[in-house]
């Protein structure tokens, strides 16, 4: 029985994360559980899995949890309570499923308590990859990928030595807008960009993915969590989303993970990895998949994706602020104070106001996301 505590459990990771727990009530327990503000879907999780802690960022809502929660679990507010709970909590396994950068400081927590974090929180290893790998070395902490496309590589990794690696091909669906061109995307709508045509997702990883930023974090992501040069990173689409990503090795051969888009398969094998349990998610049958597509990504057009690019290559703080004016770039987006195209040029802009760190350590990492996030908020403003 492996006690699991969950950051962010009324996003969608967090919802499909207790959806694989409860078919395993064997495997799993549920120690703690964390959210924003959504109260009403985190007392049904309280009622159902009577978790030990529950943390609720959002001082204000915490209140009404309090007045109607009769469950005798300890109920806490504000960030700094979700790094104590991540510091105290009794678990095993911390699934970090954190919107943003938000889901920082809980993850060091966990990695320094020596456990296995099932990482969903691309941008833990985006702002601070370097640091991250030195304190899994130091700690003996593992990270297992929840990213479906992380997920995949890691899998066909499985048995593998990285020398015969020639490069790694993480499959893009290219959003709602593949088949518009620019003029197009200048009149796109909130409502058009928070369709996605595969997967259900949160608003921000859904606009992410529609400017391919997501993508990019994962590129980023990729690098720290592979080890890998910028140069054995590739990015193509795929429309079907089934092979969710690929290695290709030195003698030609390609590995890939294979089936239909359904984000309980990577959540489960992070929890049971190195086991396989046998579940009823999602049925696979080649013959009504028909057909399998790939494209190179159009870097113009997804501007996002070759700003993450370029922001890997400088190094130091620039994912750092990439990542922070993207989440600032996106909330604007959403609350229509700016254009979709406006997004990558947010970004353009924070990059080219904040002076870059080649070597940052955590407090500088810290500060140049508030800087950031400034930089971002003043664009047109």
């Amino acid at each position: 029985m492996k006690n699991i505590f969950i950051l962010g459990s009324t996003g969608s990771i967090g919802v499909n994360t207790l959806n694989v727990i409860s078919q395993f009530p064997d495997k799993f327990r549920v120690v703690g559980l964390t959210a924003n503000k959504n109260v009403d879907l985190l007392k049904k999780q309280i009622e159902k899995f009577s978790p030990t802690v529950v943390v609720v960022a959002d001082e204000n809502s915490v209140l009404e949890l309090l007045k109607s929660s009769s469950q005798k679990c300890e109920i806490l507010s504000g960030n700094h309570n979700l790094v104590n709970a991540a510091k105290s909590a009794d678990y095993d396994i911390l699934v970090s499923a954190l919107v943003g950068f938000a889901g920082l400081a809980p993850t060091i927590e966990g990695i320094k308590r020596k456990k296995r974090i099932a990482l969903a929180n691309k941008e833990t290893l985006v702002v601070a990859g370097e640091l991250i790998n030195q304190l899994i070395n130091k700690y003996s902490a593992e990270i297992i990928p929840v990213d479906s496309e992380h997920s995949a590589i890691f899998q066909c990794l499985t048995g593998e030595s990285v020398e015969y690696i020639d490069k790694i091909i993480l499959t893009a669906s290219g959003g709602p807008f593949r088949k518009f061109n620019l003029e197009d995307l200048k009149s796109v709508t909130v409502k058009e960009a928070l369709k996605h045509p595969n997967w259900e997702m949160g608003n921000k990883i859904t606009i992410d993915s529609a400017t391919m930023m997501n993508k990019g974090l994962e590129v980023i992501e990729a690098h720290w969590l592979f080890k890998l040069p910028k140069e054995k990173l590739e990015v193509v689409i795929h429309p079907q989303s089934v092979i969710h990503s690929m290695v290709q090795f030195i003698d030609g051969s390609i590995k890939a993970q294979l089936s239909l888009p359904d984000m309980r398969l990577p959540i489960q094998y992070a929890l049971s990895y190195p086991e396989r349990f046998k579940s009823s998610f999602v049925n696979t049958e080649l013959p009504k998949v028909e057909n399998l597509s790939f494209h190179k990504p159009d870097f113009n057009k997804f501007e996002c994706l070759k700003l993450a690019y370029d922001a890997m290559k400088h190094g130091g703080t620039a994912p750092c602020i990439l990542n922070a004016a993207n989440e600032i770039a996106v909330s604007r987006f959403l609350n229509s104070e700016i254009g979709f195209l406006d997004i990558p040029n947010v970004i353009k802009h924070s990059l080219e106001k904040i002076e870059n760190n080649s070597q940052p350590d955590l407090d500088a990492i810290y500060n140049c996301d508030r800087k950031a996030r400034d930089a971002a908020k003043s664009y047109m403003n």
